[in-house]
């Protein structure tokens, strides 16, 4: 279609990008914070909120570029406006949503961009040095993020291909949970491995503004105030309770009481399982959400302690499990009646999408891996992943930062 600037559609993006801004700070530090040790509260926060403004700034320096530049090759974009000269000035339409501004669509992916690096600080809490992760940062944002965002989003070989990710099931849910998964094996089992929740309330609020601001990361995913962006925010919501109510009965099989840590971990991934697949299925597939939460309820209870990884809050068990799902689930249930713009799925008679969307995770899973290994041992060698055993022990709030989340007698 020929740009022209449609001010409702501005306003919804405007306020989405406001919405997924509210996941990350607060919403993933405030989830994070509850579930751990007191002593370490302040620490886990802040990693959320040191990675939002880091990558809020790398973003417009080059990240825009690189992810949705002109594509080199299918594999990278070209660095056109550094530092984003001239493009908000220009008062030019986004190419890839014609319909608002450049700069809209930029911030709004930057938020995407966030809460993905944001997201892999939860495996690796209570034992990691601050100065490591803010290494990190920048690293795996520049090395893992942007090129796998381009693959898919930015006219890459991926989306050339005809893979499909509605908001991030690949690119921000599989990614994160596959990072967070080789960095625990780097970085080893934590002291005390018990998941010791200090404030369930805090996650109760970060779950409840996740689940909130998770219709500006689907629904906004429409790039519009359409039809579309109704159909991805009722599949969504949908997603997210049968998810809950899906954990919910796995703990009242298991232990014969439902617990609220369980039911808080099945919205997210009925959540993360809906993202890759809420723009191009309709309601009925919200089962999706359903299958992830007990798919990932085994990752969690029954895989992670066979293998003994130590992922703390369970990154790769529900993100990253459910980023595969959902993925997959695409490859079944996506229809044109929902999204004109593709061809579907297998119930819609076309069921080399299943074959596509395998060979996009296993893509970029391998990839990750690689590369957030390759991340990992640098920062090792010349910072060091992992804080001393005394300062575990005492925790991070004092021996990082010299704070205490709570002042107790």
């Amino acid at each position: 279609m020929d740009p022209i600037l449609n001010s409702g559609d501005t306003a919804w993006m405007l306020i989405s990008t406001a919405l997924v801004i509210l996941m990350t700070i607060p919403g993933v530090a405030l989830f994070y914070g509850g579930l751990i040790r007191r002593e370490n509260v302040l620490n886990t926060m802040f990693l959320s909120f040191v990675t939002f403004a880091i990558v809020s700034v790398l973003w417009f320096v080059y990240g825009y570029d690189l992810a949705f530049g002109s594509s080199l090759g299918g594999i990278i974009g070209q660095i056109t406006n550094p530092f984003f000269a001239g493009v908000v000035e220009s008062n030019s339409l986004s190419t890839l949503a014609p319909t608002i501004p450049t700069g809209l669509f930029a911030i709004f992916q930057m938020t995407f961009a966030a809460i993905t690096v944001a997201l892999i600080s939860g495996a690796i809490v209570e034992r990691t040095k601050f100065s490591a992760w803010l290494a990190f940062i920048p690293l795996w944002l520049t090395l893992v993020y942007l090129p796998v965002a381009h693959w898919m989003w930015g006219g890459g070989w991926l989306y050339q291909l005809g893979a499909l990710d509605f908001a991030g099931g690949i690119v921000v849910h599989l990614t994160s949970g596959i990072a967070a998964l080789v960095l625990v094996l780097l970085i080893g089992v934590r002291k005390n491995a018990k998941l010791l929740p200090h404030h369930l309330g805090y996650s109760v609020i970060g779950t409840g503004l996740l689940w909130f601001g998770w219709f500006g990361f689907n629904a906004g995913s429409a790039l519009g105030a359409s039809n579309l962006a109704v159909s991805a925010m009722i599949v969504t919501n949908t997603s997210a309770a049968m998810g809950m109510l899906g954990w919910i009965l796995m703990d009242k099989l298991k232990t014969g009481k439902p617990t609220l840590l369980g039911a808080l971990s099945g919205a997210i991934a009925g959540l993360a399982s809906i993202t890759p697949a809420a723009g191009y299925v309709n309601v009925t597939a919200a089962i999706i959400g359903f299958v992830a939460s007990i798919i990932s309820y085994y990752a969690v209870s029954h895989l992670k302690p066979r293998l003994g990884y130590d992922d703390a809050l369970d990154v790769f068990g529900i993100h990253g499990v459910c980023g595969i799902v959902g993925a997959l689930a695409v490859g079944i249930f996506a229809t044109p009646l929902i999204n004109g713009l593709i061809t579907g799925g297998l119930i819609a008679g076309n069921p080399a999408q299943i074959g596509i969307q395998a060979l996009a995770i296993g893509v970029v899973a391998l990839y990750t891996v690689v590369v957030t290994f390759l991340i990992g041992k640098l920062i090792d060698r010349f910072i060091g992943l992992r804080v001393e055993d005394a300062h575990e022990v005492q925790g991070l709030d004092l021996n990082q930062h010299e704070e205490s989340g709570y002042r107790l007698s």
